[in-house]
């Protein structure tokens, strides 16, 4: 109490403490603690201090009234740091997902287009019938042979006096931009004219190991027809060279099927990235969540989803059992409809950002339960 008092005190000088004793009723010596404060006086130029030490039989009049103040003054002292730790006026704010101001809810759905004046198209936007397609080149649309690319690159590395990449390695690069697999993943080089060398030497080595040979895989080309026919845009993803790609489709009699398409030129990183998917959804002015895409890899479903989109995966080069992430599997492209596709792209909550909380389980405990009572029938058994 004493400590408060000289804490919360107005006064400069600090109080003398000091013990004294008094005769109480019932005429034993008891000790009485007394704080007094001292006085201050102006004598011409000098300043006295002068304490008044109180007699003992005053001791009983005076503690009460010490303490009282020292009471007051504590009570000041955690009044105030109440006041700073709980504002009075406090405004809870919460969150409730949306915006409260008037005329912004329900909240605006991203399929639409104001500009549209057919009520109709508008609400087809908004609805599953709107979305559209994202395929890749290689082992979607046309067949694949996966083993020119491991030898476009064990090539190259002989050419350029590098040690040849193991199979993880070429496991690992994947999808990837060749500038990119040269200088993160294999390390070659650095220097962007290198890379750019590099990169271009491999795509010629991967083109004459191919022979230009190119067609359709079973059912891509009935899929396609069918899109066609419902004018479901379509966009063509891939990480070769666009002149490459336009070649390609020239051969077997494609130009002009896809709206949009994007090559190496246009993007900066390949696959796991969603940079190739989520560009191409911006050029068919489609949002993502309305975006279907067509791969063969686990790194198409990987990137796919960082994108916000859903992904049907074709078995390939990979067994079904592998492609378990995506959205659908299939062996071929006609096993699919257009009303699977419908069903895929109805996205009602996603779309608002209010999906349903997920239920948590109990797995773990009813495991970790189950093992304690084995634990315990072993123990009273051994």
């Amino acid at each position: 109490m004493v400590e408060s008092l000289a804490g919360a005190t107005l006064l400069v000088h600090p109080p003398v403490y000091g013990r004294y004793y008094g005769k109480a009723v019932c005429s034993k010596r008891k000790p009485v603690d007394i704080c007094r404060l001292p006085s201050t006086e102006f004598i011409g130029r000098k300043i006295v201090f002068s304490i008044s030490v109180p007699q003992p039989r005053v001791a009983r009049l005076l503690v009460p009234s010490v303490k009282s103040q020292a009471m007051e003054l504590t009570k000041e002292v955690y009044s105030y740091k109440e006041k700073e730790r709980i504002p009075r006026n406090i405004e809870y704010q919460i969150d409730t997902g949306f915006d409260r101001k008037p005329g912004l809810w329900p909240p605006e759905n991203k399929a639409d287009n104001p500009s549209l004046q057919n009520p109709l198209l508008r609400q087809e936007r908004m609805g599953c019938g709107w979305l559209g397609a994202i395929f890749e080149w290689e082992g979607v649309v046309i067949e694949d042979n996966p083993d020119l690319e491991k030898q476009a690159w064990l090539a190259l590395a002989q050419e350029e006096g590098k040690s040849p990449p193991p199979a993880f390695i070429l496991r690992r690069i994947e999808g990837m931009k060749n500038e990119q697999a040269i200088s993160e993943v294999l390390c070659w080089s650095r220097d962007p004219a290198q890379m750019r060398r590099m990169a271009s030497r491999k795509e010629e080595i991967h083109q004459a190991l191919q022979g230009g040979i190119y067609r359709f895989r079973s059912g891509s080309q009935e899929f396609v027809n069918v899109l066609m026919h419902y004018k479901i845009p379509m966009a063509l993803v891939s990480t070769r060279p666009r002149k490459i790609l336009e070649t390609a489709m020239g051969a077997i009699g494609i130009e002009g099927v896809f709206n949009v398409i994007v090559a190496a030129e246009d993007v900066h990183r390949g696959k796991p990235d969603p940079e190739m998917f989520v560009y191409a959804a911006q050029l068919l002015q489609f949002t993502p969540e309305r975006c279907i895409v067509f791969g063969n890899s686990n790194q198409t479903v990987e990137a796919a989803h960082d994108g916000r989109m859903k992904c049907v995966a074709v078995a390939s080069k990979h067994p079904v059992y592998e492609l378990g992430a995506a959205d659908l599997v299939v062996r071929h492209l006609d096993e699919l409809s257009v009303v699977d596709l419908k069903n895929l792209a109805d996205i009602e909550s996603g779309e608002f950002g209010s999906g349903e909380p997920e239920l948590e389980t109990e797995v773990e405990d009813d495991y970790d339960s189950h093992s304690s009572s084995m634990v315990a029938v072993d123990d009273i058994f051994w």
